[in-house]
C-alpha cells in the first residue's frame, strides 16, 4: 500500500481545516450533514481569487468628416505688357498744358515762314533722308518682332542685323564728303552722325546701368557685351536716336519759326521739349514691350518712373542737337568735326549728373558697375553686372 502523505493542521469550529500554511481548505465533513459557509467568508475568498480586469480604453475620438479635396489653383494670370492705366492722366496733363502755352501765344512777325522742315540746304536734305530712312528701320523690326525672328538669333545674327540697319547712315555720309571733296567737317550730316554717334555710345556704355540698378532692367539675348551692355544695342541706338533727333527737330523748329519771340515762345520751346523727351521714352519702352529678352523687373514702374528717368538723356540732348547747324541759333559746337565732339561729350556728362541726382533722391538705389571688356552670353542670361 503506497504512502499517503502527512497532512498536519487543525480543524476550527466553524469545520473549515486550516493547515500549518494557513491555507484553507474544505471544511470537515460530519457523517449525514453538509456544511454551508458563511457569507462573509464566501466574501473573504471571493475578493482574494477576484482579478482586476482594467477597463476598456476610451472609444477613439470621432473624426471629422473628409472633406472633397480643394481644386488645384488656377495658373498665374499673365502678366500684362500694356501700360497703366495712369499713363492717361499723364499724357491728358500734358496735352492740357501744351494747348493752355498755345493758346497764349501771338503770332511771328509779319514774313516768318512757320517751318517743320529746315530751309532748302543741306541740312533740310539730310534730315529728309533720315525720315524716309526710318521708315525702312521701324519696318525691318516690326517684321522681326511680329514674326518673332528673333528667336533663331544668335549673338553674330544681332550684330549682323543692328550693324546693317546702322551702316546706311554713315557710309552715305562718307560717300558725300569723298564726292564733292568737300571736308567732314563742314557737312551737316556727317556732323550729325558724329554728334549721334557719341551721345549713343555713352549712353548705352554708362546711362545703361542705370536701368540696371534703379529699374532691375535687363537684356537676355544672346550677344556679345562691352560693360554688360550687348554690343548689338549701340549699334540699334545709332538709327534710333538719329530719328527720334530728327523728328524732335520737325516740333521744335516749328515753334521757334511759328510764334512772336518772346518768354511766352520760349516757355512754350522749353515744354516740348519735356514732353518730347516723356512721350518718346514712353513709346520706345511701349513698342519694345513685347520683346521678350529686354525686361523690368516691376513694369508698371518701367511705363511711369522708367519713362520721365530715359526721359532725362532727351531733355538736354533735344535741345543741344537742335541748334546743330541751325539758322538763327548760336552754334554750340564751334567748326568742324572736333567742336561737334566736345559738343556731344558735353551734353553725356551733363545727362550722367541729372540721372544719378535722380538716383540718390527719387529711388536711393546703389549703383553697381561689375561688366566686363568683352563677355559673350547665351540666350535667356544676363551678364555678369
Amino acid at each position: 500500500m503506497p504512502l499517503q502523505p502527512e497532512m498536519s493542521g487543525s480543524v476550527s469550529q466553524d469545520g473549515w481545516c486550516h493547515d500549518r500554511m494557513g491555507t484553507t481548505m474544505a471544511p470537515a465533513a460530519s457523517a449525514g450533514a453538509v456544511h454551508t459557509p458563511s457569507r462573509a467568508h464566501v466574501a473573504s475568498i471571493s475578493s482574494s481569487l477576484s482579478i482586476e480586469v482594467p477597463p476598456p480604453p476610451p472609444p477613439p475620438p470621432l473624426s471629422p468628416p473628409r472633406r472633397p479635396p480643394a481644386p488645384p489653383p488656377p495658373p498665374p494670370q499673365p502678366v500684362s505688357k500694356l501700360p497703366p492705366f495712369e499713363q492717361l492722366y499723364i499724357f491728358a496733363a500734358l496735352i492740357a498744358g501744351l494747348l493752355l502755352l498755345l493758346a497764349a501765344q501771338r503770332p511771328p512777325p509779319k514774313g516768318t515762314v512757320a517751318r517743320w522742315l529746315p530751309a532748302p540746304g543741306e541740312k533740310r536734305v539730310y534730315e529728309t533722308w533720315v525720315l524716309w530712312y526710318s521708315i525702312v528701320w521701324m519696318g525691318a523690326f516690326g517684321v522681326i518682332i511680329a514674326l518673332e525672328l528673333y528667336e533663331e538669333f544668335t549673338a553674330a545674327t544681332y550684330f549682323l542685323v543692328c550693324g546693317g540697319l546702322a551702316a546706311p547712315l554713315v557710309l552715305r555720309e562718307l560717300a558725300r564728303g569723298g564726292a564733292d571733296g568737300r571736308p567732314l567737317g563742314e557737312r551737316h550730316g556727317a556732323r550729325a552722325q558724329l554728334w549721334i554717334a557719341i551721345f549713343g555710345f555713352i549712353g548705352n556704355y554708362w546711362y545703361t546701368h542705370y536701368f540696371y540698378c534703379v529699374l532691375r532692367a535687363r537684356y537676355t539675348v544672346p550677344a556679345w557685351r562691352l560693360n554688360d551692355v550687348p554690343i548689338c544695342m549701340y549699334l540699334a541706338t545709332h538709327f534710333y536716336f538719329s530719328s527720334y533727333h530728327v523728328f524732335a527737330n520737325l516740333a521744335l523748329r516749328r515753334v521757334a519759326t511759328g510764334f512772336a519771340p518772346g518768354n511766352l515762345r520760349t516757355a512754350l520751346f522749353a515744354y516740348v521739349v519735356c514732353a518730347l523727351s516723356y512721350a518718346t521714352a514712353f513709346m520706345e519702352t511701349l513698342t519694345i514691350s513685347h520683346f521678350p529678352y529686354y525686361d523690368f523687373e516691376d513694369r508698371h514702374m518701367a511705363y511711369t518712373l522708367g519713362s520721365a528717368f530715359y526721359g532725362i538723356y532727351f531733355l538736354v540732348s533735344f535741345p543741344v542737337y537742335y541748334a546743330l547747324d541751325e539758322p538763327g541759333n548760336t552754334p554750340l559746337e564751334g567748326t568742324g568735326l572736333r567742336g561737334v565732339a566736345l559738343s556731344s561729350l558735353g551734353a553725356g556728362m551733363l545727362v550722367l549728373l541729372l540721372l544719378d541726382l535722380t538716383r540718390l533722391a527719387a529711388a536711393g538705389a546703389p549703383l553697381t558697375i561689375g561688366g566686363k571688356l568683352w563677355e559673350v552670353t547665351p540666350k535667356g542670361l544676363a551678364g555678369s553686372a
